[in-house]
């Protein structure tokens, strides 16, 4: 067995590319690999500022020997068809064998092909993953043809120790690879992986993103420890960082404490977004007045010049942030309302201004329905929840929409509570983020979602497969999390029909597809809590789904009935009844859906299941009634013994006609019982 090394050495990859573009050359060089007859025990990738590598261990030193056998046409077949056998099997009459078969006889080709050397498979394809790597900007550079995500100079390849004839566009493989770009840039070469890796470092490169990171983090919490101060947790700043830099040296610096005026959150973005500083914090959690900046070169003044040169660049950029600031509270977010309607929603939506308009008129349909919520706050809340967009602060930093509106709400005097719901209304944004809880928060929120919901649906801009350009499943889910963990019984439909009627489109919205929208996202939601999707399908089709809090009792009790014996055994009843009941029915070309008449039932068995059917009736439709499903369910649990018994001593087909038909109409109320908990025939399994 042998190893196989494969380094791409070029210009600076983006960081936001990297992982991936390791990920997929390592899936596509397996690929080949694999498709060749060439297992392998390990394949692992490695990615930095200026290289993508592979290390694949465990490769045998050719491909296995194969054969194969072919049938061929039957003997004594016309000469042309055995010639074209022949000659697609590369093989002359003298190769074939005739052998026996129930069909009768026929030519084989016995084809036997001896495997290559490995180093001979990899060039023609080690040179299709590298062009096959799927960058989002690939570029050309000079007069090459070659297209990549930045100029490629050179390709290190190597297989048991020895270089591979690989020859891509203008570059043809060595046993040579580089340091740092500035501390040790001269070629050094290789002979395997623990070599190259051995060189790397002593060349100041540290090949794993993963240790890099540790690298960082543990440098920076030292720093930070230092001074009495913690880093504020950044994990995809952290990975970022970590792809621009091949030698991390961590440094800490200065903010100047004129600018801590300005809202921790808005420093943080500026730092963040645009200079890659990691923030810190003090015991209280409020922000320091200090930053870690990572560099990438080990410099000889301890990083002195470094950290003054870094210290200057983000004065200058906190000096921004600072004007923002202070420009933008000259003017309240109520006067920035009109501005709203130059700014374009959607083309057949119409401006965030009419979207606004319409969010606050939602809020009336919706307030009722949450516990505390007071109609006017929320309309407040809402015509004041998109102002912020047009402030210089969101314009500079997008990703402080919401949050420099609580800001600007507190220092216009504007309720806490309508703060609040500025900053909340876009929550929650995934499954992790935390939802709202506040009253006029919560139907803002719901306000800003259904809306958008209901606007894309009514124009038939609906996620299709993978795509998903206006968020609508992240704001399905918000709703779903605002509904249930705020335990809100919002008629979504009544709701889904009033956002409608403000819509500025004449598109009638097809209410129950974005039902079922719903329920496919309802399924993903639950599906960690281990609630099966077939049990959400089932009450779902019962068509009274509107009521989410409902349907989440409706699908705990279905669950946790089906989990007894008597729910497992009356679910096989159910179906047993159901399938004859299909078939009965197809082959009379008539429905038993009447009432089953008691005058004629004849065994005991079926005039006690039938006497049961009726009490179960009653008592689960009261119950069903009062949301009580859980006493719905031991009801319906009643049903179990007369049906076992029912099933064991009587004979539903029986010789007379009449009898039969009251006994297939006993089966259908058996079915009609227990359809009132939820649909059984959606029940897999």
């Amino acid at each position: 067995m042998a190893e196989l090394l494969l380094e791409l050495f070029s210009e600076e990859i983006p960081a936001r590319m990297q992982t991936k573009a390791a990920a997929d050359l390592a899936r596509l060089v397996s690929d080949g690999l694999k498709a060749a007859g060439l297992e392998f025990e390990d394949c692992q990738p490695f990615v930095t500022a200026r290289r993508l590598a592979l290390v694949v261990d465990g490769l045998p030193v050719s491909q296995p020997d194969t054969k194969e056998e072919r049938r061929g046409p039957r003997v004594g077949a016309p000469e042309q068809a055995v010639n074209g056998f022949l000659k697609s099997a590369n093989l002359s009459k003298d190769d074939l064998e005739e052998r026996e078969t129930e069909k009768g006889s026929f030519y084989y080709a016995v084809i036997e092909k001896k495997g290559h050397g490995t180093a001979d498979v990899l060039p023609e394809l080690l040179s299709k993953a590298i062009s096959a790597v799927p960058w989002p900007k690939p570029m050309k550079w000079g007069a090459y043809d070659a297209q990549w995500v930045r100029p490629l100079h050179n390709i290190l390849c190597l297989f048991d120790g020895k270089v591979v004839g690989l020859q891509w566009q203008h570059l043809t493989a060595n046993d040579q690879s580089f340091g740092h770009r500035f501390m040790a840039p001269d070629a050094f070469t290789v002979k395997d992986f623990a070599d190259y890796q051995a060189h790397l470092k002593s060349a100041y490169v540290v090949l794993d993103h993963a240790e890099r990171q540790e690298i960082i983090a543990r440098d920076a919490a030292r720093l930070a420890e230092e001074e009495g101060l913690a880093l504020i947790e950044d994990k995809a700043l952290l990975a970022e960082v970590a792809g621009l830099v091949e030698w991390p040296e961590s440094l800490i610096g200065s903010i100047d404490t004129s600018f801590m005026d300005v809202p921790q959150e808005a420093l943080i973005s500026a730092m963040r977004s645009h200079q890659k500083y990691f923030s810190l914090q003090d015991t209280d959690g409020k922000m320091a007045p200090r930053f870690i900046v990572v560099a990438n070169l080990r410099a000889e003044d301890g990083g002195k010049l470094i950290t003054d040169g870094n210290e200057r660049v983000l004065s200058a950029r906190l000096s921004d942030a600072k004007f923002f600031w202070d420009q933008d509270r000259k003017q309240t977010l109520e006067s920035r309302v009109p501005q709203l309607e130059k700014i374009i929603f959607h083309a057949k939506l119409g401006t965030v201004g009419e979207k606004v308009g319409r969010m606050v008129k939602l809020c009336s349909a919706i307030a009722p329905f949450v516990p505390g919520a007071d109609e006017k706050l929320c309309e407040r809340a809402a015509l004041l929840a998109k102002a912020d967009l047009s402030t210089e602060m969101v314009g500079e930093f997008a990703d402080l929409q919401g949050l420099m509106g609580r800001y600007y709400a507190l220092n216009d005097n504007e309720d806490a509570a309508v703060a609040q719901a500025i900053e909340e209304h876009y929550s929650p944004l995934g499954p992790k983020d935390s939802c709202p809880s506040d009253p006029t928060s919560i139907v803002v929120a719901l306000a800003d979602k259904i809306d958008t919901l209901v606007g894309f649906f009514a124009i038939d801009e609906k996620p299709t497969g993978s795509k998903d350009p206006y968020a609508l499943r992240r704001a399905a889910l918000g709703v779903i999390r605002l509904v249930l963990e705020n335990n809100l019984r919002l008629p979504l439909v009544d709701i889904f029909e009033a956002a409608n009627a403000l819509q500025i489109v004449e598109d009638k919205l097809d209410a129950d597809g974005l039902l079922s929208f719903f329920e496919d996202r309802l399924k993903v939601h639950l599906k960690e809590q281990d609630v099966r999707h077939d049990h959400i399908s089932a009450v779902f089709s019962l068509g009274d789904s509107s009521d989410l809090v409902r349907v989440m009792k409706r699908v705990e009790a279905l669950s946790s009935f089906l989990g007894s014996e008597d729910g497992t055994n009356l679910l096989t009843a159910y179906r047993r009844a159901a399938n004859i009941l299909r078939i009965e029915e197809k082959k009379d070309g008539q429905a038993y859906d009447a009432e089953v008449d008691a005058s004629i039932l004849a065994d005991p068995a079926e005039v006690a299941l039938s006497g049961r059917i009726d009490e179960v009736q009653g008592l689960v439709s009261g119950a069903v009634a009062h949301d009580e499903f859980e006493a719905a369910s031991t009801a319906a649990a009643t049903l179990r013994k007369p049906v076992d018994d029912f099933f064991d001593k009587v004979t539903v087909n029986a010789e007379d006609p009449a009898l039969r038909a009251n006994r297939l109409r006993l089966l259908s109320s058996i079915r009609n019982s227990l359809d009132q908990l939820a649909d059984l025939s959606k029940i897999e399994g």
